[in-house]
C-alpha cells in the first residue's frame, strides 16, 4: 500500500438510538445509527410476514384448480 493516501482506520464505537453500543472498524472514531440488529424488527422476530399469493396461486384459486 502506498503511504500517505489512505485514511486512518480506527476501532469505532457504534451507538444506536435504542442505547445499544458495539465496536466496529471505521475511518471515524464514533458512529451514531438509528437502528441496529438489537432493535430491528427482522432480527428481533417482530416482523410480520404477510401471505401474498402469486399469479399462479391466484389463477388456480380463481378457476378451482387446486
Amino acid at each position: 500500500m502506498k503511504k500517505g493516501i489512505h485514511p486512518e482506520y480506527y476501532e469505532a464505537t457504534v451507538r444506536c438510538a435504542c442505547g445499544n453500543t458495539f465496536k466496529s472498524g471505521s475511518t471515524k472514531q464514533e458512529l451514531r445509527v438509528e437502528i441496529c440488529s438489537e432493535c430491528h424488527p427482522f432480527y428481533t422476530g417482530q416482523q410480520r410476514f404477510t401471505e401474498r399469493g402469486g399469479r399462479i396461486e391466484k389463477f388456480k384459486k380463481k378457476y378451482g384448480m387446486d
